[in-house]
């Protein structure tokens, strides 16, 4: 059974998602504060972590940025009432998997549950579908022959790789591949992004819109 951390301080709306969760055969532990979450992450283990943004003591988003900072990986995504733009990258850029907005269709929630925990008991992580990264010779392998990449390119599509079916946001991309005094900039991701859906054309790598580009399994 997964088992799952809810961090949500309305409590009607977090008793209607742990019945849901429960119903779906989740075990699910709630808590209503930012600390209290945190506690939890160090005294037990979980498969996901289900957070509110605005929550007391500590936000969703900060303390998700502190638990990737302490190289927890455990897949998160936001349960909020935000709607901004800005506040989508901030999620994403906090480490987020997935993102949704309130109120929401809870057969969608569950099916995106699913699919994240699915995604995270993958063993695949150096090969996605027809893409298969060779890490002793720093290559990346398409339907078995060598792509013939610049060296940014192969940087962004094994970055693509690493969180394939998650959104990579355009600020990550540009922190990972360009250093400060290069000056990289979102024109310059759209030409490499080109260059390599022309060399995968059966690869399927999203655009979102002013976030991000997903490479989607």
């Amino acid at each position: 059974m997964n088992k799952i951390l809810l961090l949500e301080d309305d409590i009607l709306f977090a008793d209607t998602i742990i019945d849901l969760l429960q119903d779906a055969e989740y075990e699910v532990t709630h808590v209503t504060n930012g600390q209290s979450a945190i506690e939890m992450t160090y005294a037990h283990k979980f498969d996901l972590y289900l957070l509110d943004v605005n929550v007391p003591i500590i936000d969703g988003m900060t303390l998700l940025k502190e638990l990737r900072d302490s190289d927890d990986k455990t897949p998160a995504m936001f349960l909020t009432s935000h709607k901004s733009k800005e506040i989508l990258k901030r999620g994403f850029l906090s480490g987020a998997d997935d993102y949704m907005t309130k109120p929401f269709d809870v057969d969608e929630m569950l099916l995106r549950i699913s699919a994240i925990l699915k995604r995270a008991n993958s063993t695949a992580t150096d090969s996605c579908e027809l893409l298969h990264h060779d890490t002793l010779h720093r290559r990346i392998l398409y339907k078995n022959q060598e792509l013939d990449l610049s060296k940014k390119e192969y940087e962004l599509l094994l970055l693509l790789m690493k969180h394939i079916n998650n959104t990579v946001p355009k600020e990550m991309i540009l922190d990972e591949l360009w250093s400060s005094s290069e000056g990289g900039s979102d024109g310059a991701i759209r030409v490499y992004i080109t260059r390599i859906k022309h060399l995968i054309s059966e690869i399927n790598i999203e655009n979102v819109r002013g976030i991000g580009y997903r490479l989607v399994s």
